[in-house]
């Protein structure tokens, strides 16, 4: 029967412009951490509301408001709530789940770091990371040249894997973000859907490793 790997692997589902993985990347971060050299996670953009085109309506702002208190009241973060003030608000999350996959395709060591930059960039500052020299902006300090991101970023082949990791996600049952699974050959197996603090992570992941597929 196949068994988990000695270094495993998480999957790590998610979304910049997610309020409530902005809220579970730090514990994401520090379970890496507090796992270094025994755990290994990867990035995957779960595409939230990607290619919207409609400006929000009133219902859809406060809908997504209300989601938005309740993740800063789980998570204690920063949020700044200037967005909702926008007339023509179009919550299109697609560019910056595209902008973190060229991250991932470029500086694949980098992908949760700048997770956590398009979270703060976002949610804390207000930023429009939709607009791409906003999102040059905020990749500037990690020293990625804004010619190599642009080069990768803006091409068919970017767009076509962006839409394609939309729909694997989607074909891996992905109901929630953020969403952890535990990778394996045979096929990933659910760890935690949703917010959850990191004692609970832990302890998910710790029990789903003594599972033998």
């Amino acid at each position: 029967m196949p068994m988990l790997p000695e270094n495993p692997l998480l999957l790590y589902v998610t979304d910049p412009m997610c309020a409530w993985c902005y809220g579970f990347t730090p514990v994401i971060r520090r379970l890496k951490a507090l796992w270094f050299g025994r755990l290994s996670v990867q990035v995957l953009v779960g595409g939230l509301h990607p290619y919207a085109q409609d400006p929000l309506t009133s219902p859809e702002k406060d809908k997504l408001a209300v989601s938005w208190h309740r993740a800063q009241g789980k998570s204690n973060l920063p949020f700044d709530y200037s967005f909702f003030l926008q007339k023509e608000a179009i919550y299109d999350t697609e560019p910056a789940c595209r902008a973190l996959l060229t991250v991932r395709h470029l500086r694949p060591g980098l992908t949760l770091e700048v997770l956590r930059a398009l979270h703060s960039a976002f949610y804390a500052d207000g930023w429009d990371i939709t607009d791409t020299q906003v999102l040059v902006e905020v990749l500037r300090p990690f020293g990625i040249p804004e010619n190599l991101f642009l080069a990768v970023y803006e091409t068919d082949e970017i767009y076509q894997q962006t839409q394609s990791e939309f729909k694997m996600v989607e074909e891996m049952g992905v109901s929630t973000l953020p969403s952890v699974y535990l990778d394996h050959p045979m096929w990933p197996r659910l760890i935690s859907r949703g917010f959850c603090e990191l004692p609970e992570l832990e302890e998910r992941l710790l029990q789903a490793m003594q599972i033998p597929y």
